[in-house]
């Protein structure tokens, strides 16, 4: 099946947009190829300000409807507890909003841009996804990560190499309790990192300090940017410390 035929089968979707490469590719084609269609993105703690503003930027490049919804995912226990399966659960919550939304905007169809690429047996959001009926195209499809991200690139989106951008909870240890001032550290410093020229790196924050993880050919540019990086993160953390595994 091609997604066109998807699309054919599927007239009437709402996609769940994240901003990012998988979902803006499906939200292109599902702008394509579908009758009708829209864009619903959900902000929280967890996801940074530029995936809003990339967001709202694809959509109105593309005269996609969107609809973004706020919501408090700190407001869930279960979520906040961090377990290792708290993907589970906040997909539950944010995806349960987004249907409620789709509902109340006339589509009982609802997708998302889980890709051929990804492993459904190691993400419990996908769990979650699966139970309530979310329906998964580019996997359905058969496209992969890397396919999306040429085709993109052929179609001139700007978020065709845009980096994998795993929530800001993620950089919180399993197990440790999810507070908002440790996601507000850990945003503000990975924006200033990204002003510096840093790209698809991480800083952690396991209890009482702060761990940047970058790829092996950023580690000169850490060097390189030692002292900035200090200045930023040092007043923030306290502790700063690099992880030399890399990414």
């Amino acid at each position: 099946m091609t997604l066109k035929d998807f699309f054919i089968k599927y007239p009437k979707i709402a996609i769940a947009f994240s901003g990012g490469t998988d979902s803006a590719y499906l939200c292109y084609m599902a702008k394509k190829y579908a009758k009708e269609m829209t864009a619903i993105y959900v902000s929280t703690a967890f996801q940074p300000t530029f995936e809003k503003e990339d967001a709202i930027r694809f959509c109105k490049e593309y005269a996609i409807p969107l609809t973004i919804l706020e919501r408090d995912v700190l407001s869930q226990e279960a979520v906040v507890q961090n377990p290792a399966n708290r993907c589970y659960y906040c997909k539950k919550v944010i995806f349960s909003e987004i249907q409620k939304k789709a509902l109340e905007l006339g589509f009982t169809c609802l997708a998302d841009g889980t890709n051929a690429s990804d492993d459904a047996d190691d993400r419990p959001g996908m769990k979650a996804l699966q139970e309530m009926k979310v329906l998964s195209p580019l996997r359905i499809c058969g496209i992969t990560k890397p396919a999306l991200r040429d085709v993109s690139e052929q179609l001139g989106l700007f978020t065709a190499r845009k980096p994998a951008y795993a929530c800001l909870a993620t950089r919180i240890p399993t197990g440790t309790r999810i507070t908002a001032e440790q996601l507000e550290k850990v945003e503000q410093a990975e924006s200033a990192l990204m002003d510096m020229g840093f790209s698809d790196f991480r800083v952690r924050h396991p209890e009482g300090y702060a761990k940047l993880q970058v790829k092996p050919e950023q580690l000169p540019l850490v060097f390189e940017k030692r002292e900035e990086i200090l200045a930023v993160l040092e007043p923030l953390f306290g502790t700063v410390c690099l992880d030399m595994k890399t990414r």
